[in-house]
């Protein structure tokens, strides 16, 4: 095992002002102001028509929020260093995307696509196919110190996976995986075809995963594991479990763990028409169920596909829990309205707000601004730290399997995240 390098009085801080959130009330903090955390989708690109992309296999230990150490495996971008999860590859429709895979693992390793066609490994067929009835069989993998070449067209835009396709039980679970998005040639402010388009600078990722520690410790002592006892005790969100899920991307403290899931958004106004876009991917064994809290999403497409029905017809919906199932992926369209547009002088909220003397907040910390207005901050209690900047909201988003809102059955933690609601421009946060 490593040394332990997280900065866990930053986590166990985050963690505490939690426990307090209350919906649709913000968290506190105090007078203390921080930047604004950088949020949202971050892309790997290549140069369309033809993008390249090379992939090495790495083994490191990343940190959870409970200070246990676990050995991963993840695709570094280039010969770079461990990351876990793997980039997120970004590609145009109709480009020919190529991809090398350099092994540096003790075991053979591959690539799979799945939801893309006509994928060639070596100049060969690679992804189970039905001709005529019979499986084609898997393309040779990356040996160790070997590499294989990858490619396909991304003929239609969505949200894939990729991951690895050797001993996948073992492999994907130790983290061999990543997200591969296709935009559309109508345009990157799209997700798919004309009635879903969003405000790109707000795309957010979920990719689901869950780590059984027991199995990472067998592969780390060379040692076998039985399937049939897979217990997870830990639950991610793009690479990490809460409260590491709310840390900007790149987060110093988070070594090998780029990605944060905090969603970051404005209230939908004239100055700020369209809405956000989360895409869901689901890498792990289990179904998991989410609960956005603050809104309904519109659920536009599922397994890179959008809702259309024979005839055109928009089969899109509203939901406010989704079930992401194994190896699924969706895509949902989110607004925030302030819909009672409350004010405290001209539209005030018809109850009586509490007084300083009856608030009370776990070891003195909160992210709530004091007020219950967006946009406003007042005063807290003496001694309350608040990491509230500007008045805004904080919304809770989690999975509705409570057990996997912990970390290693400690809550709360695991599959769990936050939104976080600006006040609309021209007065919105930094």
């Amino acid at each position: 095992m490593r040394p332990q390098i997280l900065k866990l009085s930053t986590r166990l801080t985050l963690f505490i002002c939690l426990a307090f959130l209350i919906v649709p009330l913000p968290f506190a903090h105090e007078a203390v102001i921080a930047a604004p955390p950088q949020s949202g989708l971050v892309c790997t690109t290549g140069a369309s028509p033809n993008p390249n992309f090379t992939l090495t296999t790495r083994a490191d230990y990343i940190t959870l929020p409970d200070g246990n150490t676990v050995l991963m495996w993840s695709f570094a971008p280039g010969n770079g260093s461990f990351q876990y999860p793997g980039p997120n590859l970004c590609v145009q429709q109709g480009d020919t995307v190529t991809i090398t895979l350099n092994n540096t693992l003790s075991e053979p390793v591959s690539l799979m696509f799945p939801g893309m066609e006509n994928v060639q490994a070596n100049g060969v067929p690679s992804q189970p196919q039905f001709n005529a009835g019979t499986l084609a069989s898997l393309a040779p993998t990356a040996p160790t110190g070997g590499s294989a070449t990858y490619s396909f067209v991304a003929s239609q835009p969505g949200t894939y996976l990729y991951e690895s396709g050797t001993s996948m039980g073992k492999q994907v679970q130790m983290g061999l995986f990543g997200a591969l998005i296709v935009r559309p040639s109508i345009g990157a402010q799209y997700a798919y075809d004309a009635s879903t388009r969003f405000n790109p600078a707000a795309e957010f990722i979920m990719l689901f995963s869950e780590i059984d520690p027991a199995l990472h410790q067998a592969v780390e002592r060379n040692q076998p594991y039985n399937v049939t006892t897979y217990h997870p005790r830990y639950w991610m969100i793009n690479g990490r479990a809460f409260p590491d899920t709310i840390a900007p991307n790149n987060a110093a403290w988070l070594i090998g763990q780029p990605y944060g899931a905090l969603v970051h958004i404005r209230p939908r106004d004239a100055s700020n028409p369209d809405p956000a876009l989360v895409r869901y991917l689901n890498v792990g064994n289990l179904n998991h169920p989410f609960h956005p809290h603050g809104n309904h999403g519109r659920v536009i497409a599922r397994d890179a596909r959008v809702l259309r029905g024979p005839a055109a017809q928009d089969l899109s919906y509203e939901k406010f829990a989704v079930t992401i199932g194994a190896g699924q992926t969706w895509d949902a369209l989110y607004d925030w309205a302030d819909a009672e547009g409350w004010k405290p002088n001209t539209n005030p909220i018809p109850v009586v707000i509490p007084q300083l003397q009856n608030l009370q907040f776990k070891d003195n910390a909160t992210w709530y601004s004091g007020s219950p207005y967006l946009g406003y901050q007042d005063d807290l209690p003496s001694g309350v730290v608040s990491y509230n900047e500007c008045g805004e909201y904080y919304m809770v988003w989690h999975s509705h399997a409570l057990n996997e809102a912990a970390n290693f059955d400690a809550g709360f933690g695991g599959m769990m995240t936050l939104q976080r609601i600006d006040p609309p421009l021209p007065n919105a946060c930094p």
